[in-house]
């Protein structure tokens, strides 16, 4: 299949619909699913070297973390359910109590960080329309990794229309993490193989 997001053309009633129609789907291998503006949006994952940046990125802020927070890059679905959206983050840090519980639909306004690492299928989704949904769910800070211009963007002080903060740095130089990390972020080996 090729590189490019495809949509579910069913219409399910409401949200909490397009939640069930997203549990039920049968998502073929290299693939994942995210609500994105009211549609089942299926993407490609992610290339193999995104790996390598994503294990920098945790193990540059897990010494930062909030007390009794966790940060992973393992695949989780967060929920929006005001901005009706629901994803699946590349990187995510929360509260550790956000894991106890049964449902595999996460409070994403519980996040305390989230990191987008773009595609060509992805980028702009996660320039636009994650911006606004992460910042209106006020996490306090949304990292995005622009693969293919080779830059990082750090967003913070969230608000109504998504952030009021941000700094760009392009990879190979560090990046201020604001609070509740407050550290620098290393993107001297972010680039491709």
């Amino acid at each position: 299949m090729a590189e490019r997001p495809t949509t579910n053309g069913t219409e399910p009633a409401g949200f909490e619909g397009l939640l069930d129609t997203l549990d039920g789907l049968d998502v073929p291998d290299g693939y994942r699913a995210e609500i994105i503006r009211g549609n089942i949006v299926v993407s490609p994952w992610s290339k193999g070297y995104y790996h390598r940046v994503m294990r920098l990125v945790c193990g540059q802020l897990e010494p930062h973390l909030p007390a009794e927070h966790s940060i992973s890059y393992g695949p989780f679905l967060y929920v929006f359910p005001h901005t009706e959206r629901a994803y699946g983050p590349d990187i995510h840090a929360a509260p550790d109590a956000v894991f106890e519980t049964t449902s595999n639909h996460l409070d994403g306004e519980a996040l305390t960080f989230v990191a987008e690492l773009t595609s060509s299928s992805t980028r702009d989704d996660d320039l636009t329309d994650k911006v606004e949904t992460y910042g209106k769910a006020g996490v306090p800070v949304y990292l995005i990794l622009d693969m293919q211009e080779e830059q990082a963007t750090v967003l913070w002080t969230p608000s109504a229309k998504g952030y009021a903060s941000r700094c760009t740095r392009p990879f190979g130089e560090k990046l201020p993490i604001p609070a509740p990390f407050d550290c620098l972020l290393d993107t001297a080996e972010f680039t491709a193989p």
